[in-house]
């Protein structure tokens, strides 16, 4: 009796090993794909916030390109041309901050909200 109660604690001993060893192994799997996972939503974060100045600046540069085929009766499309003008010269000059302004305003001009850069 007393072999089989010694075998029987072995047993149970044993059960509860293996038992912890599997949730331990499941633990870790769990957070290897949170890892991942987190790695993949900064990577994709990054990507779109990765657009710099210049880029903008082509970016509403070309969307002004566009509105004016669409908008061409506008009112104000002499005075949205000079502003395009103004803000491509800035851009060309380093001051991509006053260019994006002067091109944002060219498209407001022309009635067109200006893309986001997030987009």
């Amino acid at each position: 009796m007393q072999r089989f109660s010694i075998s029987l604690m072995g047993a149970l001993l044993s059960i509860s090993l293996v038992t912890v060893a599997v949730e331990h192994a499941d633990a870790k799997l769990a957070d290897a794909k949170l890892a991942d996972a987190k790695v993949a939503n900064a990577k994709a974060a990054d990507a779109k916030v990765a657009t710099t100045r210049s880029e903008r600046c082509i970016d509403l540069n070309r969307q002004f390109d566009e509105a004016l085929e669409t908008h061409a009766a506008a009112t104000q499309v002499t005075a949205a041309k000079a502003l395009q003008r103004k803000g491509n010269r800035f851009c060309a000059n380093k001051k991509q901050a006053q260019g994006i302004r002067m091109l944002a305003n060219a498209l407001k001009l022309l009635g067109v909200t200006p893309i986001d850069p997030v987009q």
